[in-house]
C-alpha cells in the first residue's frame, strides 16, 4: 500500500479516539452510568488504534470478499488481544481484562463472543468506516490535519507516560503512607514522655501535620485508583484491593 507514516499516525490517533467513543458508550449504557473506559486519563484507547492499523496494513487486498475479511479479522484481531493481554501482564502484573466467565474463553484473555465480534467490526471498518474516514479526512485542509494530529498526539504521549507513572508508582505510594502511619505511632508514643506543654503543643503541631500529609497523599491515591477500577474492572493486585477497601483508614483508626 502506498501510505506514509503521517498517515498511520492519523489513523491511530483517530480510532484511538473512536474506540474509545465505542467502548465508553457501550459500557456506560450496559452499566446505566457514565464510564471513561480505558487506562489513559484521555479519549484514547491505543489498543483500538493498532488494531485498526493492523487491519488497514494487512486487509486492504481482501476488503472485496466478506467472508475472507471475516475470518481474517477474526483471527488477527483475537490473536493481538491476546498478545496485548499476556505483555500487559507481564509488565504490569495483573489482567486489564478477564473473559473467564465467558463461554468459550482462553486463560480469560480471549473468548469467543469477542472474536466474534472482531470479525463483524473488521468487515465493517474495512468495508464503510474507514472508507468514510478517507473521504472526510480529503475534506479537510492539510495544515488543519497535521496541527490536530501533531497535539492529539502530544497530548497522547503526555497522558500515556503520566498514567504508566501513576500505576507503577501506587506500590511507592502506599509504601510512603505507611511509613507515614509508622513515624505517626512513633511520635504519639513519643508524646506520652513529653513533659513540657510547649514541647507537647509542637509535638502534636508535627503530628497534625503529618496526619494532613498521610491523608492528602491516600485521598489523591484512591481516587487515582477508583477511576483505574471503575475504567478497567479486571485490573486487580493486592495494592489495589487494600486502597479500595480503605484497609489504611482501618489503621489509622487504631492509631
Amino acid at each position: 500500500m502506498n501510505i506514509n507514516y503521517f498517515e498511520l499516525l492519523t489513523y491511530f490517533i483517530i480510532y484511538s479516539f473512536l474506540g474509545w467513543i465505542m467502548e465508553s458508550v457501550i459500557r456506560s449504557f450496559c452499566e446505566k452510568k457514565i464510564i471513561n473506559t480505558g487506562f489513559l486519563y484521555g479519549p484514547f484507547c491505543p489498543i483500538y488504534g493498532c488494531g485498526t492499523l493492523i487491519m488497514i496494513l494487512f486487509l486492504e487486498n481482501f476488503k472485496d470478499t466478506w467472508f475472507l475479511l471475516f475470518i481474517l479479522s477474526f483471527l488477527g484481531l483475537t490473536l493481538w488481544e491476546y498478545v496485548v493481554g499476556v505483555i500487559l501482564e507481564s509488565v504490569f502484573k495483573t489482567k486489564y481484562w478477564d473473559y473467564s466467565d465467558h463461554k468459550f474463553n482462553f486463560q480469560g484473555r480471549i473468548c469467543l463472543s469477542n472474536s466474534l465480534f472482531w470479525g463483524f467490526l473488521g468487515v465493517v471498518f474495512m468495508k464503510y468506516i474507514h472508507p468514510l474516514t478517507i473521504y472526510l479526512l480529503q475534506l479537510v485542509d492539510t495544515t488543519s490535519i497535521r496541527i490536530t494530529i501533531y497535539t492529539a498526539t502530544a497530548i497522547f504521549i503526555v497522558d500515556t507516560i503520566i498514567s504508566i507513572l501513576n500505576l507503577v508508582n501506587i506500590k511507592a505510594t502506599l509504601e510512603k503512607i505507611e511509613k507515614l502511619n509508622a513515624e505517626i505511632k512513633d511520635k504519639l508514643q513519643e508524646l506520652k514522655t513529653v513533659d513540657k506543654s510547649i514541647s507537647k503543643e509542637n509535638m502534636q503541631n508535627i503530628i497534625e501535620n503529618m496526619k494532613l500529609k498521610r491523608d492528602r497523599i491516600f485521598r489523591r491515591l484512591y481516587r487515582y485508583v477508583y477511576r483505574l477500577k471503575k475504567a478497567v474492572p479486571a485490573i486487580n493486585t493486592k495494592e489495589i484491593t487494600d486502597i479500595l477497601s480503605k484497609k489504611i483508614e482501618k489503621r489509622k483508626k487504631g492509631e
